[in-house]
């Protein structure tokens, strides 16, 4: 097969060269009984199995992916999803067939809606079914994707990623997808090199052999030449030296060329992230995810669980800065039993601190929680997706309220700073409104709000861009406000790691950049490299 170079868009840096995976949709099929009872108890079992899987898996990765799973665990306890399957069943159609028949109407129907989120989600209705088809099938519906692997697909779904071993190397080269998705999210924190927007694979009929990524360039080469792999490798022989160097500086502070000290705060998804992690590689942390805490199966987790949890994180910092973000639930981040379903639009709906104002009893609690946990370090609480001043203000009377009464009970605890995500262009326009102990500026809902285009559509990609000359002047003007006020602007969104975008945010202003462990070492190296 003659070598085939393909063009995307970048979606997670680096370089990987290996062996090809085609990944379809395909599950194998299985034997069906004529007895509709039998095929209703066999889809009762594999919906069963598939969810328990799902709770597996949430357990074990307790991150950012973890909301993600929790959206398909919910919509598998949704009669209305699993009634179409079982009425099929009834008039004699198997199992299998009538799971994919009635799914595939759902899938269609998401495909088909007007609202951004919902098409996005269709991907995880694909998801479903194809997860639900295995347990029927009785096989893995990942199997035969081997690490190293280079992961060819039209798109691929979260689980799938998120049952790949991509510690052995590998990459993924997609025909559709966008650099902003889920997934993308995800490889850039695994370090997984992903190029997407190729186009249509075609093989022909036969698929190619062994394939080259550049993450960094977009580009792909299926079936390179033995000269195209020579230069291939030297380059990733070089990148891989330069890496090593970055590494070996990472426990360094950042500084720019001209000797300008850039503070660098770590992203954090949960507990697990810090494992076997120097502090010294940080000078704090920038963000914690608190949704880890609320997705757990067996319900909403009460305040000591909580304070344990947030006093584990503080200790481990060593008395640096912690900024712990209460509850952003809502949007994407769905909790069941607390956020608000059948929303038209749940991007503008009741979430962040707007669904923690409308349930102060779970609000209250948190930030008892974090009060208590004040005393074993640095702590400073930030409220997600904050849009007025009011909110703000509301916020301080709950906590300086919580914070009273835990003191007039003899309660350890200390009352922390608050202050706001700036990811709303309202408060980006206005900042200096707020009286906000510190700004965190969140690019990815910043860039989604003020470009109107959501993140997980393809279709509207090039536009979900933080170098746009709009969100720039946003976050400038973010920054602006923290200097007339005196306190710190960080930027804690997937922009803060997109080394190709360094130069530009440091040119805003911004002197404080968090990031996801994994990026810490390529952004100190790129930061080295701006001139001022």
């Amino acid at each position: 097969m003659a070598e085939i170079q393909l063009i995307g868009r970048a979606a997670s840096p680096g370089l990987a060269f290996g062996p090809v995976a085609v990944l379809t949709s395909a599950v194998a099929g299985r034997m069906a009984s004529e007895d509709p009872e039998q095929e209703a108890a066999a889809l009762r079992a594999a919906i069963g199995g598939a969810r328990a899987q799902l709770a597996e898996q949430i357990k074990m990765i307790q991150s950012e992916a973890a909301d993600i799973l929790e959206f398909q665990a919910a919509m598998l306890e949704d009669d209305a999803l699993t009634d179409t399957a079982y009425e099929l069943i009834a008039i004699g159609i198997a199992a299998d067939h009538a799971w994919r028949r009635a799914l595939d109407l759902e899938i269609a129907g998401y495909r088909a809606a007007e609202d951004e989120y919902f098409r996005a989600r269709a991907v995880d209705i694909v998801d479903i079914r194809d997860r639900v088809l295995a347990h029927l099938g009785g096989v893995d519906v990942v199997a035969g994707v081997a690490g190293g692997s280079i992961v060819a697909a039209e798109d691929i779904t979260p689980s799938t990623f998120l049952a790949t071993d991509w510690s052995q190397g590998g990459a993924i080269a997609l025909a559709s997808g966008s650099p902003s998705s889920h997934v993308a999210m995800l490889a850039r924190a695994r370090g997984a090199p992903m190029v997407v927007g190729l186009g249509p694979l075609s093989w022909h009929g036969q698929p190619p052999v062994l394939a080259l990524v550049d993450g960094d360039a977009g580009r792909v080469i299926f079936d390179p030449e033995p000269e195209t792999i020579r230069l291939f490798e030297l380059r990733m022989v070089a990148a891989k030296a330069e890496l090593a160097v970055a590494e070996a500086t990472s426990l360094a502070p950042a500084f720019v060329a001209n000797g300008r000290r850039i503070t660098i705060l770590l992203n954090v998804a949960g507990p697990e992230d810090l494992a076997n992690l120097d502090p010294a590689v940080c000078d704090g942390i920038g963000l914690v995810r608190t949704e880890f805490l609320f997705e757990a199966a067996h319900g909403l987790p009460d305040e000591e669980t909580q304070y344990r949890v947030y006093r584990d994180i503080l200790v481990w910092a060593q008395d640096k800065p912690v900024t712990i973000r209460t509850l952003d639930a809502g949007g994407d981040k769905q909790v069941p039993g607390l956020t608000v379903e059948g929303e038209s639009n749940p991007f503008l709906g009741l979430r962040g601190i707007r669904l923690s104002l409308a349930r102060p009893e779970v609000f209250r609690m948190q930030l008892r929680a974090l009060c208590r946990a004040a005393v074993h370090g640095t702590l400073k609480v930030m409220l997600p997706m904050v849009a007025v001043p009011s909110e703000l203000d509301r916020a301080n009377e709950i906590l300086d309220a919580e914070f009273t009464a835990l003191q007039a009970k003899g309660v350890a605890c200390a009352r922390p700073p608050l202050g706001i995500m700036v990811e709303v262009p309202a408060a980006a326009l206005r900042a200096a409104d707020f009286g906000a102990a510190f700004y965190s500026i969140g690019s990815n809902d910043l860039t989604q709000y003020t470009m109107a285009a959501a993140r997980d559509i393809g279709a509207v990609a090039d536009l979900n861009d933080t170098s746009n000359p709009a969100v720039l002047a946003l976050i400038a003007a973010t920054v602006e406000a923290g200097l007339k006020r005196g306190v710190e602007v960080s930027l804690c969104g997937d922009a803060a790691a997109n080394t190709h975008l360094t130069a530009a945010l440091l040119a805003t202003g911004l002197t404080t950049l968090s990031v996801s462990p994994i990026a810490v070492a390529r952004l100190k190296a790129a930061i080295a490299k701006v001139s001022s």
